[in-house]
């Protein structure tokens, strides 16, 4: 049996491995203004899964998720095929997704902030009066969108969500989604890093609704330094605002193709993804499979 891709997207690859099984591969690249670089950031990927492989430990008693195993060892042989896939990939389940995006927002900031700013609404709802950019708000909340197969997601309310996935699936979704946040934020929150917002992926196995995919690592989320952190401020958020910042600066129009991106601001970038799984899981990102000197142990340990 070879592996069987079916799947390549910005970052990730996925791969049928039979009995019901995927692999998920997670790979440098990093992408901004909806656009893909040609030049990788080092070890990113593995950074993402090791950072998913934590929080789904940490989030057993909320949900269940889809990842099997993240050990190469536990990883089916077919999975040699693929250059350098330890510490980047993640046995799965397959999952049945939902065709939503289950966002949570626990801080004013983002597209939310410009809402707020413009209308004193977020997601459509009625915010207090004078809340400031990156402000916490008074409890996080449920803002899902659509999936876009091309172009941008779409903002939608509960009830849109609903009639897409049905009541009762999407009040669960929301209370896992709410609940998921609410313990990676306190957790994060505990160890100097804020969460301000998340983006979930749940689709459902062997009937039971799961978490899926990646879970709070910098891709899908924003993280803050709490010290740097002071509502009317935006603090520098520990992901690729390196690349985001450079290729401002530099005139790109975003319609053409990126520029080559400077090998200080890939380090950069790297450093603060390995700054936030560092910071955040206690664990050292040099003892993940396929990263530094040290190869595989304990650390790889889902719930570790």
């Amino acid at each position: 049996m070879t592996v069987t891709p079916i799947y390549s997207g910005k970052v990730r690859d996925v791969y049928d491995v039979g009995d019901g099984l995927l692999l998920m591969v997670a790979s440098d690249r990093i992408s901004a203004f909806d656009r893909v670089f040609a030049e990788p950031v080092p070890d990113k990927g593995r950074v993402l899964t090791a950072m998913t492989a934590y929080f789904a430990g940490q989030l057993a008693g909320i949900a269940p998720t889809h990842l099997v195993a993240t050990d190469p060892a536990e990883l089916p042989p077919v999975a040699a095929e693929i250059e350098d896939v330890a510490g980047r990939a993640m046995l799965v389940r397959r999952a049945d997704m939902l065709p939503i995006e289950c966002i949570v927002r626990g801080y004013l900031t983002g597209s939310a902030w410009k809402e707020y700013r413009s209308s004193g609404t977020m997601h459509g709802t009625a915010l207090p009066p004078g809340l400031e950019e990156s402000a916490r708000l008074p409890e996080p909340v449920f803002t899902p969108s659509t999936k876009a197969v091309e172009g941008h997601d779409v903002n939608i309310s509960f009830e849109e969500a609903a009639d897409l996935v049905g009541d009762k699936r999407a009040a669960l979704a929301r209370d896992v989604a709410l609940a998921a946040y609410a313990r990676g934020a306190d957790l994060a929150l505990e160890r100097g890093i804020v969460i301000a917002d998340t983006k979930f992926e749940l689709g459902v196995v062997d009937g039971e609704l799961a978490i899926c995919d990646e879970i709070l690592t910098p891709d899908s989320s924003r993280f803050w330094s709490a010290a740097a952190w002071r509502p009317g401020t935006t603090p520098p958020s520990f992901d690729k605002q390196p690349v985001r910042d450079w290729a401002e600066s530099t005139g790109w129009d975003k319609d053409s193709d990126p520029p080559a991106v400077p090998d200080e601001v890939l380090a950069a970038t790297r450093e603060r993804y390995v700054s936030a799984y560092e910071t955040i899981s206690g664990l050292s990102f040099s003892s993940w499979w396929g990263a530094g000197s040290s190869r595989g142990g304990a650390v790889g340990a889902l719930g570790s």
